[in-house]
């Protein structure tokens, strides 16, 4: 074969495998998240339109909207205390409608030695209060533009996964909010892996979260990371899927090292499990 056959040959190969490889991301980034319209969940609507649409809105919060081979779908991010029954979605001034079905999360019951971490003190309560509106802020970050990839990646490999999304908690027998993320237990020092490209809008050493970072994904998805024992990465740095971005610990409340991993789709927190590439 001549030098310059050759060098054709193997180029078509690399831009063959090259392609291959893109088809193959945007497949399993369509085939994300799985579809489970509960509280909690993510409703996927079709859209019976050719043109996409200008503005999509969920209880005043825009979605997220992507083509698929099919079509245009809105990928609607249900919250964790939203009732069962007939839900409405705003689409360029029409109204579709969607069911949010009924689900059970199981109870979980957990022991904090440290009883400031389960009922603080009145003089910590102003930190909470000013903490709890700044992680609001990121969780409806829109400071990205760019259209994510679904598919995301798992932040912690080798991880047990100590408490799944859901779990109705219950902390020294005292009823508390559902547990908003995925726990994933690893050591303490493991590297923490950024799901997916984004900005990081907000990074901070939290009374309840203890350290923590939140990525802004675009269109509505943001990702926030908690317990860290290290946070390798400034407010405003742009960091790339997979790229570590700190360590696991045991900072804030915990009963041991891991990792809070939460999926934010238009400011509700739902099912990590439902966008994750590979089943941790």
């Amino acid at each position: 074969m001549k030098p310059s056959t050759f060098f054709l040959a193997a180029l078509l190969i690399l831009l063959s495998s090259a392609a291959w490889s893109t088809q193959s991301s945007a497949t399993n980034s369509e085939n994300r998240p799985s579809e489970r319209p509960i509280a909690g969940g993510v409703a996927l609507i079709d859209l019976d339109r050719d043109d996409p649409p200008r503005k999509a809105t969920y209880q005043g919060e825009q979605v997220l909207i992507r083509e698929t081979e099919s079509g245009w779908q809105a990928l609607v991010g249900i919250a964790l205390d939203a009732e069962t029954g007939k839900h409405e979605l705003e689409v360029d001034g029409e109204t579709l409608s969607f069911t949010v079905q009924e689900h059970d999360y199981r109870a979980q019951y957990i022991t904090i030695a440290e009883e400031d971490m389960v009922s603080p003190p009145e003089h910590k309560l102003e930190r909470i209060f000013a903490e709890q509106d700044e992680i609001r802020s990121a969780f409806r970050s829109r400071e990205v533009e760019a259209q994510p990839r679904l598919d995301l990646h798992i932040p912690v490999a080798d991880a047990r996964v100590s408490a799944e999304f859901g779990v109705r908690r219950y902390i020294n027998e005292q009823p508390r909010n559902p547990h908003n993320g995925l726990d994933l237990a690893a050591p303490t020092g493991t590297p923490i892996a950024a799901a997916e490209a984004g900005k990081v809008v907000e990074k901070g050493d939290y009374y309840f979260n203890g350290k923590s970072v939140f990525i802004d994904h675009g269109a509505g998805l943001v990702t926030m990371y908690c317990h860290m024992d290290e946070i390798d990465v400034a407010k405003g740095d742009w960091v790339e899927r997979g790229e570590q971005i700190g360590t696991v610990g045991k900072t804030g409340r915990v009963t041991g090292a891991h990792l809070h991993f939460s999926v934010i789709l238009n400011g509700n927190t739902v099912d990590p499990e439902l966008f994750l590439e590979e089943t941790p």
